[in-house]
């Protein structure tokens, strides 16, 4: 699992019978203290994620595992909201 932040949307009108209905987000990895620290890359929302958003995020086979994906082709999916993020006992991010 990686956090991200969520920095846009994708509309896609065609798209594989699978991801029909699924709502597909810009996505942007930070480090703990909110840094942006790769490539802006797209997910699918599981849990109604908004811009701005610091979210958790499962890649990969991991991706695949909901009764919502199962049979999908997601390798991104976004899993949680994240509230905050502690590293060696200090807050390095809080939700506002």
């Amino acid at each position: 699992m990686k956090t991200a932040r969520v920095i846009g949307s994708v509309v896609s009108t065609m798209k594989v019978e699978d991801l029909r209905g699924s709502k597909l987000l810009v996505l942007r990895a930070v480090a703990p203290d909110d840094t942006f620290t790769g490539d802006p890359f797209v997910a699918v929302d599981a849990i109604g994620a908004g811009h701005g958003e610091v979210v958790l995020v499962a890649e990969g086979s991991a991706a695949r595992h909901t009764d919502r994906t199962a049979s999908s082709p997601v390798d991104a999916l976004i899993i949680g909201i994240i509230d905050s993020i502690e590293v060696d006992g200090q807050t390095t991010f809080r939700k506002n």
